[in-house]
């Protein structure tokens, strides 16, 4: 008893510190729609404006005094690069914090990533609404080989990338959601590779990953593929992954290092159905491309690329819809791909899946502002 007596009143104390600095940081939301997202702050700037002693804090709302749930972004490093806060944001309103020294409630994960021996090599990435995978070294060249990034269809906010790998039975649907989509010889949901002499040219699997952060609120890793002559160029391809609890996109950085020139043809694809008339929301001006494809029974799948500030040409080809540009060395190209499954419930239709894409890229036009209290 005296233990947490004596805890609970360095707490207090700790508390009482922080409330004593009065500080705050407030955040705009310039849009005309409801924001639900991540904002990053530099931890060096945090924990200069808050005058923190240590990684431990609360998160407090400054007019309802509810817990805003963080995490502390590494990147890789020994030590917080960033602070991911989650907030909810009205149109054309404001939110406003400060923190007290109290050590912050659990967060329940929403972002979740891993290398999955067990299944190919296999690497599996997930957050609350969607789940994605791509494929490794093991299943090269077999009769199951396929190319780009897959879908898996879930249908519930649990994390469930462990649970289907240890059942493997996730083509049939028991109430989480099951993995239908179909990537083959194609790029699947927004992967990219080399588009040499007018031809897609898919490259080796990936050999090496690095997870930079893993959850709660977001999750990001690196795959790094080895390096190998591609007609007659010599490349070697980095793809950084991010998602974001609660975003049907995946935020993609793809860096090529070409030895043979100084930029690469590359091109970003989603695989194509067979139909007369897909539903395609094709909007080159604002770097949009949306997907929504044939219903399988009740199931059907949106998939999207969202390539911002990023001059492209789109080429419809039989297997897959591409968006062709050009990476110089160097310079990683920035895009944002993913995808939504109409059982979850949140986007049943095509024009659901339009606003939501076309919302993401607004936002992406009109970021949150963040500013600090003096």
């Amino acid at each position: 008893m005296k233990r947490t007596f004596i805890l609970s009143l360095t707490l207090g104390l700790s508390s009482i510190a922080f409330a004593q600095n009065n500080k705050t940081i407030t955040v705009n939301n310039p849009s005309a729609i409801t924001r639900t997202e991540l904002i990053s702050i530099p931890y060096a700037t945090f924990e200069k404006h808050f005058a923190l002693k240590k990684n431990v804090f609360t998160i407090i709302d400054s007019k309802n005094k509810a817990e805003l749930a963080y995490q502390l972004e590494k990147l890789g490093q020994s030590t917080p690069q960033n602070v991911l806060i989650q907030v909810a944001i009205a149109p054309k309103s404001a939110l406003t914090f400060g923190v007290t020294g109290n050590s912050p409630q659990a967060v329940a994960s929403k972002a979740y990533a891993r290398y999955v021996p067990e299944r190919k090599d296999d690497f599996a990435w997930e957050n609350d609404i969607a789940a994605f995978r791509t494929y490794g070294k093991a299943l090269e060249g077999s009769s199951e080989d396929a190319q780009g990034f897959d879908f898996w269809s879930k249908r519930t906010n649990d994390l469930i990338i462990d649970e289907w790998y240890k059942t493997g039975d996730y083509h049939a649907d028991h109430g989480k959601g099951l993995d239908y989509y179909s990537v083959g010889q194609t790029l699947g949901v927004g992967d990219a590779t080399p588009f040499i002499d007018q031809q897609v040219v898919y490259h080796k699997h990936y050999r090496q990953y690095k997870v930079l952060d893993n959850g709660p609120l977001r999750t990001t890793f690196k795959l790094i593929y080895e390096p190998e002559d591609v007609k007659g160029q010599h490349i070697q391809v980095e793809k950084t992954v991010s998602l974001d609890a609660g975003s049907q996109l995946n935020k993609i950085s793809y860096a090529i290092k070409n030895t043979t020139s100084n930029s690469t043809s590359i091109v970003v694809g989603l695989a194509k159905r067979k139909e007369e008339k897909p539903q395609l929301l094709n909007d080159t001006k604002n770097g949009i491309l949306a997907y929504w494809e044939p219903a399988e029974g009740d199931k059907i799948t949106g998939t999207a690329v969202i390539l911002p500030k990023t001059n492209y040409v789109f080429k419809d080809s039989p297997k897959q819809f591409l968006l062709a540009t050009t990476v110089k060395n160097n310079q990683p190209l920035i895009y944002f791909a993913g995808a939504a499954f109409n059982k979850a419930g949140k986007i049943t239709s095509f024009d659901q899946w339009q606003s939501y894409i076309k919302a993401f890229r607004n936002n992406l036009n009109q970021p949150l502002k963040i500013k600090y209290s003096k």
